[in-house]
């Protein structure tokens, strides 16, 4: 009877100690993060603060705005804005797909108040070293700077971006238009 009593107790000891912890949430650890050195603001910047904006499989960061800028100055060349002003994006863009995405800074269009776009300056591009067509490999970022020539009273409110192509966007025809948005 001792005996019985005695693995009674054990076995009620033992399934109380196996209950489950449904109630009491798994512990979670913060995932790591790369620790990327500031990168000052250049004098003629402006800091945009809008949240990353993924097209396709490419996640795009405004990181800043010059306007404004009636010429610039290259390696060899120094020139003036045909069109009245040179407008300049600083962006990073992020393949956050698991396949490459042929990047075309040609096809990012800068939106207007007025509601026309503008497609990035080639020549300006070459004189300032930016790229133009790429491949942006699986979970590749890459930082760089789009040029526009635009009339001098226009104001920029957005840029149009075109991440590459999507099952519902096979020609990438669509872009989507993220605001221009100062910190």
């Amino acid at each position: 009877m001792v005996r019985r009593t005695l693995g009674a107790v054990t076995a009620a000891l033992v399934l109380a100690g196996c209950g489950t912890d449904q109630d009491q949430p798994a512990p979670t650890e913060p995932s790591a993060t790369y620790e990327l050195p500031p990168r000052p603001v250049r004098p003629d910047e402006v800091v945009l603060a809008g949240e990353p904006v993924v097209d396709g499989d490419t996640s795009f960061s405004l990181i800043g705005l010059s306007t404004g800028m009636e010429q610039l100055i290259g390696s060899h060349a120094e020139f003036e804005a045909r069109n009245g002003q040179f407008v300049r994006i600083r962006l990073v863009v992020v393949n956050v797909g698991r396949s490459g995405v042929l990047f075309e800074t040609g096809r990012q269009q800068l939106v207007l108040t007025d509601g026309t776009t503008a497609t990035p300056d080639l020549t300006t591009m070459m004189v300032k070293r930016q790229p133009d067509t790429f491949d942006l490999g699986a979970g590749v970022r890459v930082e760089f700077d789009l040029y526009y020539d635009v009339a001098a009273d226009a104001e920029p409110t957005a840029l149009r971006a075109f991440g590459g192509p999507t099952l519902t966007d096979m020609k990438d025809a669509e872009g989507t238009d993220i605001p221009l948005q100062s910190g």
